[in-house]
């Protein structure tokens, strides 16, 4: 029997156990990448390792989330992310020069190579044929000194791309119509492999958007084949050199297969407040439009920017309307400057922002109160974007031009005196590294900088055999990684735990630090429990290592995305799942629970009972745990478990 692409990678990465579904195996890891949000954190775990030298083949540093720097903290951050390149062995891609996935697919991605990456997009690299995962950022730290990542084998579903889209469709499109038949939820420790024969008629930068964006399926990541449209991309980056052909083999055999028609699909949103929740542009025509942003790490391409242009072109931009552009790298930028569509942009009034996240992850452009926004970035959950009224539809470039040039939402169809553009990618990107700063040879004399605001990783203690504990906060289904820990203005403090654990759950009970800090004192630990998809959303690690300082020992839930349960079990946090959905209504907050013989328990693999003291209940729970995860857990941490084994 034939092998697919992700069957292909995997088997060349291999490193421990089987390729069986369900399976924990670890796999070599050739690439890492980091941001300065979650990067930080990371390189201050890599250091708490005691490696002297990075030991993949490439890990790149890059600041692109805050690049405001509002107030001295940012700026310190990326002065430590400098230092640590240089010492470590890290390029260091410098404020300003562009979103972390872009940058990456233009100037680092290879096929056939994996990719572990501090940033749940990370499998925007997928759509250069990468095996490109997002994790957090311990488990990229012990990658960079290990060059090994666990997981468990994936279930692999293959999706066929047939025919051709229609004028004024974006490949956004193609990934919202996908979200409408999967949802966010459900979709835990799945790889989606595209084929077919539209694959033809996509470029490099359209299948990343797809791979970008199928990050909000809950899967583990997704990938394109290599093919020739991947090598003509290479070499229009001056990197012809490093394409080699991957395609699955005819007799490959899936989980699923899915045929896609790309003729049927017609301009898509993602309506507020989920990437999943998606209808048809049409269904919202005349809707009032306050914002329009174009940019983010899924929609920020040269062809994205450059249709955008073509759609305002000699037109000006209704008074009532904020239009933002934000290109994806300095790249992009140069280029629309030099063809002119930056000019375009500028006289039908846009503002031109910076080449970064900004405001996908609401540290800018936050719309006014009870704003619609039409944005072209991936994810539209209640708050992000900095206003809790603001309502956020999620579209391609082509709808959200259309959106800006007429003040309400707009079918790009609808635009009948426009004739759309046809141009393809140029056959030679403009090409300039000078923003990408390389290793130092004498790397290991550099001084690490570490401002006022930046501490060491916080330590947790062993596994107690009981956990005695109070529920110090509920929670319903889909709760993301945004809810748990504040993006924003408040990002400035992820190097400091003691400040950022503040904030935990900041928008939905702001008392629950307090609560903590009681239960604590009351001789307690503390629990979370939640409903469906707990965790969903960025990756940030914080939001298990903030809780973990505050002393939360468990979380409960219906179910828990994969990223999140993984930084869960870094940091020494039981992931447990109800065992009957129903038991969910049996806990509350102030209860008192007691969970005994854990490590017995775990260890024999027997039943998990939470005794509810306060309503005299027992609660069955599930922990689906390896034998590394339950090592993990009663080492309290990964850190801990390898400050074990080097002793």
């Amino acid at each position: 029997m034939g092998l697919g692409i992700v069957e292909k990678v995997i088997k060349k990465h291999l490193l421990k156990g089987k390729m069986v579904s369900g399976e924990e195996i670890t796999l070599k890891i050739d690439q890492t990448l980091t941001q300065d949000a979650t990067g930080t954190m990371a390189y201050l775990q890599f250091e708490a390792l005691g490696i002297p030298k990075i030991k993949t083949e490439l890990s790149v540093s890059y600041v692109d989330h805050n690049t405001i720097q509002a107030g001295f903290e940012n700026a310190d951050d990326h002065r430590y992310l400098q230092s640590t390149a240089s010492k470590y062995g890290a390029y260091f891609s410098r404020a300003g020069n562009g979103i972390c996935h872009q940058v990456h697919l233009e100037r680092f991605a290879e096929p056939d190579k994996t990719l572990l990456g501090s940033d749940s997009h990370t499998p925007t690299a997928g759509g250069m044929g990468m095996l490109a995962i997002g994790a957090g950022g311990l488990d990229v730290a012990v990658a960079m000194g290990t060059c090994e990542y666990t997981l468990r084998y994936p279930r692999i579903i293959r999706i066929n791309l047939e025919g051709k889209l229609n004028p004024w469709i974006n490949a956004k499109d193609i990934i919202l119509a996908i979200l409408k038949m999967f949802g966010t939820k459900g979709n835990v420790g799945t790889i989606i492999e595209y084929g077919g024969s539209g694959l033809e008629t996509l470029n490099v930068p359209q299948r990343a958007t797809i791979t970008n964006m199928g990050a909000e399926l809950g899967i583990t990541t997704s990938v394109f084949p290599s093919d020739q449209l991947t090598r003509k991309f290479l070499l229009s980056q001056n990197r012809g050199d490093q394409w080699k052909e991957l395609k699955a083999d005819s007799d490959a055999k899936y989980e699923k297969v899915i045929n896609i028609d790309l003729s049927e699909i017609e301009p898509m949103l993602a309506c507020p407040h989920s990437p999943g929740n998606i209808a048809t542009v049409r269904e919202f025509v005349g809707k009032r439009v306050d914002q329009v942003i174009i940019g983010s790490c899924t929609n920020s391409s040269y062809k994205d920017l450059k249709i955008a242009a073509h759609i305002v072109k000699g037109h000006k931009i209704p008074q009532n309307v904020s239009f933002v552009v934000s290109p994806g790298s300095r790249q992009v930028l140069k280029m629309i400057t030099d063809d002119g569509s930056l000019s375009t942009l500028i006289d039908a009034g846009a503002r031109i922002a910076e080449c970064a996240c900004g405001f996908c992850i609401g540290n800018s452009h936050a719309p006014a109160t009870d704003a619609v926004s039409v944005r072209t970035s991936n994810r539209n959950f209640k708050g992000r974007c900095g206003t809790q009224s603001a309502s956020v539809f999620l579209s391609g470039p082509e709808t959200a031009a259309a959106c800006a040039l007429s003040g309400v939402i707009t079918d790009p169809r609808d635009l009948k005196e426009l004739a759309f553009p046809s141009f393809d990618l140029p056959k030679k990107f403009h090409v300039d590294d000078t923003m990408i700063i390389h290793p130092a040879p004498e790397g290991k004399k550099t001084k690490v900088y570490k401002g006022p605001n930046i501490g060491e990783p916080p330590k947790n203690k062993p596994l107690s055999e009981n956990i005695n504990a109070k529920i110090a906060i509920k929670v319903g289904d889909e709760i993301t990684t945004d809810h748990i820990m504040p993006a924003g203005s408040r990002l400035k403090y992820r190097s400091n735990i003691k400040k950022y654990s503040q904030f935990v759950f900041e928008g939905i009970e702001p008392s629950f630090p307090k609560q903590c800090k009681d239960n604590k004192s009351d001789g307690y630990s503390n629990i979370i429990v939640a409903g469906l998809s707990y965790g969903q959303g960025s990756s940030r690690e914080h939001a298990a290592i903030c809780p973990m300082y505050l002393g939360v020992k468990a979380v409960i839930a219906k179910s828990i995305e994969r990223i999140h349960r993984t930084n869960l079990i870094n940091f020494g946090i039981l992931p447990l799942i109800f065992m009957k959905t129903d038991d969910y209504q049996h806990l509350n907050v102030g209860d008192i629970v007691k969970i005994q013989d854990i490590e017995k328990t775990i260890t024999k693999n027997a039943k998990l009972v939470l005794k509810n003291k306060t309503k005299n209940v027992d609660i069955e729970l599930k922990y689906d745990l390896t034998e590394k995860e339950k090592q993990l857990i009663v080492a309290g941490g990964l850190l801990n478990h390898i400050k074990r084994k080097d002793k």
